[in-house]
This record gives C-alpha cells, sequence and structure tokens, in this order.
C-alpha cells in the first residue's frame, strides 16, 4: 500500500507514468535495430531480462536481503517468467516485420484479454458493459489488422500473441499481488526469464559486433528505468487515475518509429487506436466503480 504522503502526490505520480512512457518505446527502436542487423530475437530477449536482472539485483538485495531474491511461490514465479519471456519474444519478433507504432497498437489488445480471461483465471465477475467494450475493442483490433484488406503480415500474428502472453502474466501478477515489493517482483520475473532464455538462446547464438555487445545492456538499462518508473508511478496515484496515461506511450512509439526507421501509421490504424484505448480507458473505469461501495458508486458492472 502506497506511504500516505506518496497517495497525496498525484500530479508527480502522473509525470513518473508520462515519463516512463517516453522511455520504453526506445526499447523497442534498439531491438527493432538489433533484429534488422541479424540478430537472433531469442537473443535479444536474453540480453533484455539478462542485463535488467543485473541491474534490478541490488535494489531487490536492498529490499529483501539474500532470503528475498529466491522466488516464492517459486512456481508461480516461473509461469509469470515463462508468459513474459513469451510476450517480450512475440513482440521483438513482431518488430521485424511491422512498425513499432503498429505493433505496439495491436499489442494494445492486452487489457481486453485481462477483462475477458479474468472470469476464469481470477474468479471475477465481468458485468455487460465491460463484455460489450471487449467485443468493440476487438472490432479495434480488426480495424488495425483489416484481414482480406491488406496484405497477410505475420508481425501481426506476434504482436496478437504478445499482448495475449502479456495479459495473462498480468493476471499471474495479480494472483501474487501484495506478497513481495513490486521491485523483488520485478528481479523474480527477470531471473525466471533469464534462465529459460538462457538454455534456449544457447542453440542460437551468434557472434555479435562490439555496437551489438554494447546494445545488449542498453536494453536491460531502458526496461529497468522505464518499469522502475512504472513502480514508482504507483506509489505516488491510484492505477485507475495512472491508466489512461500510459497510453501516451503510443505518441513516443509513432515519433521514434517515424525519426529511427521512417515508418508511419495509416490513418486506419489510428482510428482502430482510438477505439482500443477507448474501451481500455472504460474498461479500467468500470473496474474502479465495481470496487466501490455501492452506496457510493450507485451501481454494478
Amino acid at each position: 500500500m502506497p506511504a500516505p504522503e506518496a497517495a497525496q502526490r498525484p500530479l508527480f505520480g502522473i509525470v513518473l507514468m508520462l515519463a516512463a512512457m517516453a522511455i520504453l518505446p526506445f526499447l523497442d527502436v534498439v531491438a527493432k535495430h538489433l533484429g534488422q542487423t541479424g540478430v537472433p530475437v531469442i537473443q535479444i530477449v536474453w540480453a533484455r531480462l539478462f542485463f535488467g536482472m543485473l541491474l534490478t539485483l541490488p535494489f531487490a538485495l536492498k529490499i529483501g536481503g539474500l532470503k528475498g531474491v529466491v522466488p516464492d511461490p517459486f512456481w508461480m514465479h516461473t509461469l509469470r517468467g515463462l508468459f513474459l519471456c513469451g510476450a517480450t519474444f512475440f513482440f521483438f519478433w513482431g518488430l521485424k516485420f511491422l512498425p513499432i507504432a503498429d505493433t505496439l497498437a495491436i499489442f494494445f489488445v492486452q487489457p481486453l484479454i485481462v477483462t475477458m480471461l479474468s472470469p476464469v483465471m481470477l474468479g471475477e465477475k465481468v458485468g455487460i458493459r465491460r463484455w460489450v467494450a471487449v467485443v468493440v475493442g476487438f472490432i479495434g483490433t480488426l480495424i488495425i489488422i483489416r484481414p482480406g484488406f491488406q496484405e497477410f503480415n505475420p508481425g501481426m500474428l506476434m504482436a496478437l500473441a504478445a499482448g495475449t502472453s502479456l495479459a495473462i502474466y498480468m493476471l499471474l501478477t495479480r494472483k501474487i499481488s501484495g506478497r513481495a515489493n513490486p521491485m523483488v517482483t520485478t528481479f523474480h520475473t527477470n531471473i525466471v526469464g533469464a534462465v529459460l532464455t538462457g538454455i534456449a538462446v544457447l542453440f542460437f547464438w551468434q557472434p555479435l559486433t562490439l555496437e551489438q555487445w554494447l546494445m545488449f545492456p542498453l536494453l536491460g538499462l531502458i526496461a529497468t528505468i522505464g518499469h522502475s518508473l512504472i513502480v514508482k508511478a504507483y506509489d505516488h496515484a491510484e492505477a485507475s487515475l495512472l491508466a489512461p496515461f500510459a497510453y501516451a506511450e503510443m505518441i513516443m512509439a509513432v515519433v521514434a518509429g517515424w525519426y529511427f526507421f521512417g515508418d508511419f501509421p495509416d490513418r486506419w490504424t489510428f482510428v482502430g487506436v482510438g477505439i482500443l484505448i477507448a474501451c481500455a480507458l472504460y474498461i479500467s473505469y468500470r473496474e474502479r466503480i465495481r470496487k466501490l461501495p455501492a452506496s457510493v458508486s450507485g451501481e454494478h458492472s
């Protein structure tokens, strides 16, 4: 639970969230560049998780000590790490075929899948309004993909798989919420992911140039800074307040994709993204209403 003084600084929390959203697209820039230079996707994913593990280790030790760096429950953290590996792998793979903004646009299906699977995985009740929002959101996804109206791109399936994997990761995170400090949990996920990908990367490893080696720790650094800012943002403001600002990442993704790779989404992608974001924000609003006492909310989702 955030400290009382932190909860009284929502504006600072918003600033931290916006800073994170401005930084994280550069993770995709580095990953896409490495992929274009011939580095296997699994090798890029390993680098992101391994160096992320090294950078979060001091924080985990400071917060939880030696005992705190051991995942508990082990099987749940292993499963979370597996799905985070999948989300990262599919997203980086999608970047080989799609511009950053387009990949991120389809990836935004994640909140809809969380809502769709929460009754099965968490036993939560989803009201009719949120089910309608899920259906409309998937229509937004179809507008972005436009099956039958444009040439099939495998990157679209990769982005969908990434969003689905991250949705399951988020649901598993909800199941263990409150058991450990968020930074310790981040370290646990990184170390599990680094071990899992470390085994797989042995079969696909390719020699690297000096430039590529220098970019590997950059992956971990950008990811660690970005996610640390998000953790800090949640210390200062409620999730329902911060949710809309998380979609500011799309703005920087468009700018970064245009500046570094000359890519720019078409108008239909923007229309689909607008629908997806609107539905995700409505779902977030309905979840907030659902958690309020009936005398305060006056309605049920």
